[in-house]
């Protein structure tokens, strides 16, 4: 039953974001695009952040969002560089990430991703195009140009086949769902997520970056180190106050009612659902089978 149920909270947060995204009106969304300096920039829109690379040889270009805003994300990438997109790296199989990956395979771009991530696209029946074509299992690095990206995967995390991206020389991390910037994070249970790998994913992420480290969050504003280390010590106070919860014997009704999370409800954008839907999953992927 436990599995079944925190299975259903997971689903219900991929698919209601899935779902309320389609009903929006894409066509009034703007790309909002960031120099990061050394020819990278982070481009935002609806879904979650774009990552861009630009060099005289093409362009590494890190997840897509949806479909609806190919044409978009297309024209704002032609006014950094007239190159094609070359390389384009999912960071994990969501539709927010990967929905355009068909209409930029078409152009010609490579899709790069994980094992896993390229198996939960096939079992949700994702065109071929859709497919990244190169696979990596633990690590991979992307040459182009001057600039190489190095992937790395995190796993069980937000999912299991997260992957970062970093460009060390430019000291520019792309993280993916891994780490939000702002709101709690959803943590896809049918994929094995859980907060101890989040958690886990986090910490690797801060021995990872310094002081100077630009970060692009999966979703959120830019972030930097301080950003990076409060999102770690909310994930620790989540698993902690809830372990304790449950030790204490309480359900996970009560936990949600025991607000467990207050304080950092109003620093993570936080409301009401998302936010009893992180602590009950929180719950769920701590309390023992059984």
């Amino acid at each position: 039953m436990k599995r079944i149920v925190f299975a259903a909270v997971a689903a219900l947060a991929c698919i209601g974001a899935g779902a309320s995204a389609q009903q929006e009106d894409m066509s009034k969304v703007e790309i909002k695009t960031t120099d990061l300096g050394h020819g990278l920039y982070m481009l935002e829109g609806n879904g979650g952040n774009i990552t861009v690379a630009v060099t005289a040889d093409g362009v590494i270009m890190v997840d897509d969002q949806f479909a609806p805003l190919s044409a978009k994300i297309k024209a704002a990438i032609a006014k950094l560089s007239p190159k094609p997109v070359r390389y384009l790296i999912n960071t994990h199989y969501h539709p927010d990430h990967t929905g355009g990956n068909e209409n930029f395979a078409k152009d010609g771009a490579t899709i790069i991703g994980q094992e896993n991530e390229r198996k939960r696209l096939e079992t949700g029946k994702q065109p071929a195009a859709a497919l990244p074509i190169i696979t990596f299992g633990e690590t991979m690095d992307v040459h182009l140009g001057d600039k190489t990206a190095e992937l790395k995967h995190m796993a069980p995390a937000h999912t299991d086949g997260d992957a970062y991206v970093y460009f060390r020389s430019e000291n520019v991390l792309a993280t993916g769902d891994i780490f939000g910037s702002f709101r709690f994070p959803n943590m896809d249970a049918r994929t094995g997520g859980g907060i101890n790998g989040v958690l886990a994913s986090a910490n690797t992420l801060l021995a990872l970056v310094n002081d100077n480290t630009l970060i692009v969050p999966g979703h959120g504003p830019l972030a930097k180190k301080t950003d990076l280390v409060s999102y770690r010590d909310m994930l620790q106070d989540a698993h902690d106050r809830v372990a304790k919860l449950i030790a204490e014997g309480k359900t996970a009704d009560q936990v949600v009612q025991a607000k467990p999370m207050a304080d950092w409800y109003a620093k993570r954008g936080g409301d009401d659902m998302r936010t009893d839907n992180f602590v009950r999953a929180v719950y769920l992927s701590l309390k023992p089978a059984g």
